[in-house]
C-alpha cells in the first residue's frame, strides 16, 4: 500500500506556520500516544528549527500505559518535553501553560531583569489531521471555538486563541507530507483514523490490526471477540483471514448463504478499535 495525500491546503499550512514563526515564544507538537512516531510529520523538525518545544501524547486513554510512559522517555532523551493527556477527558490539561513557561524561564527571568513585564505566551501548536487538536484548544479555552470532526482534516484556516490571561494559541491545519516512504506508517495512521477512509482499502487495515494485536494483544483477542485460536508469529495471510472470518460469524456479519462480509467485519473491527472498546492499544513502541 502506498499512501500519498498532501491536498493544498497543507502546502499553504506550512508556508503560513513558517510565516509566523517569528511570532511564536513555544511550539506545542500534538501527537497521537497510540502512533507517536508514525503521527509525528517527518518535516516538523525542520519547520519549527530551534524553538523550544512541547510534546503532547494526545489520547493516551486509548493508549497502551507501558508504551506511552516508554515513548516519554524517548523524547526526552532527544531533548524534548513530553506529556500524556487526554483532550476529551481533560487529563494534564492544566499541565500545558506551566510546562510551556518552564520551557520559557530563562527567556522569562531576562526579561524580569530588564524591567519587562512579561507577556502572555504566544505557542504554536501543530499535529496532523484528526490527531485531536481541536479538541485540545477547546478544553484550554473552556469553550468550543475550533471546529471538530471524526474525520481528518476539520480545521481549515489559522486563529488566535486566547487561553485566560497566560496564552495564546495559534492553531493551524494539520499538515501531512506527500508520501509515506514506509508502509507501516500508512497502516498505522489508517488503523487509529488519521487518513480518510475512501482512499484506503478497509480489509487491508482491519487485517494489519488483526495481525499486530494477535501478537502483542492476544488475550485481549481472545477475550473480546470469543475465539480460540490466532494468527502465530509468521501470522499467514491465510490465518489473519480465518480469524476475520471467525469474528465476522460472531458477529453476524454475514452475506447471501452464509459467507461473512469481510468488508462490514472491518467497518466494525476498527470502529470497535478507534472506540477504545478491544482496550488500551498502542501501535509502535520505541526500538521497534
Amino acid at each position: 500500500m502506498s499512501i500519498q495525500w498532501f491536498p493544498g491546503h497543507m502546502t499553504k499550512a506550512r508556508r503560513q506556520i513558517e510565516e509566523k514563526l517569528k511570532l511564536i515564544d513555544v511550539t506545542i507538537e500534538l501527537l497521537d500516544a497510540r502512533i507517536p512516531l508514525s503521527s509525528r510529520n517527518p518535516m516538523i523538525d525542520d519547520i519549527l528549527r530551534h524553538k523550544p518545544r512541547l510534546v503532547l501524547l494526545n489520547k493516551s486513554d486509548l493508549a497502551d500505559p507501558g508504551a506511552t510512559a516508554a515513548w516519554v522517555a524517548f523524547f526526552r532523551e532527544q531533548g524534548l518535553a513530553a506529556l500524556p493527556i487526554d483532550a476529551v477527558s481533560g487529563h494534564q490539561i492544566n499541565q500545558i501553560v506551566p510546562q510551556c513557561r518552564t520551557l520559557l524561564e530563562d527567556k522569562i527571568a531576562a526579561q524580569v531583569r530588564k524591567g519587562i513585564t512579561p507577556r502572555a505566551i504566544r505557542a504554536l501548536i501543530v499535529g496532523i489531521p484528526n490527531v485531536g487538536k481541536s479538541t485540545l484548544i477547546n478544553r484550554l479555552a473552556g469553550r468550543k471555538i475550533a471546529a471538530t470532526g471524526d474525520k481528518p482534516g476539520v480545521t481549515k484556516a489559522q486563529q488566535w486563541i486566547k487561553i485566560g490571561g497566560e496564552a495564546e494559541l495559534l492553531d493551524t491545519p494539520g499538515i501531512l507530507w506527500p508520501k509515506f516512504e514506509d508502509q507501516m506508517v500508512g497502516y498505522r495512521l489508517a488503523a487509529t483514523g488519521a487518513i480518510k477512509e475512501e482512499i484506503l482499502q478497509i480489509e487491508e487495515i482491519a487485517f494489519y490490526a488483526v495481525k499486530y494485536m494477535s501478537l502483542h494483544y492476544g488475550a485481549t483477542m481472545k477475550e473480546r471477540f470469543a475465539l480460540e485460536e490466532l494468527p502465530g508469529p509468521d501470522r499467514g495471510a491465510e490465518e489473519v483471514v480465518a480469524v476475520m472470518e471467525a469474528i465476522g460469524r460472531k458477529r453476524g456479519c454475514l452475506l447471501s448463504g452464509g459467507r461473512v462480509d469481510l468488508g462490514k467485519t472491518s467497518t466494525l473491527l476498527l470502529r470497535e478499535l478507534r472506540a477504545g472498546k478491544l482496550g488500551r492499544i498502542s501501535f509502535e513502541r520505541p526500538g521497534e
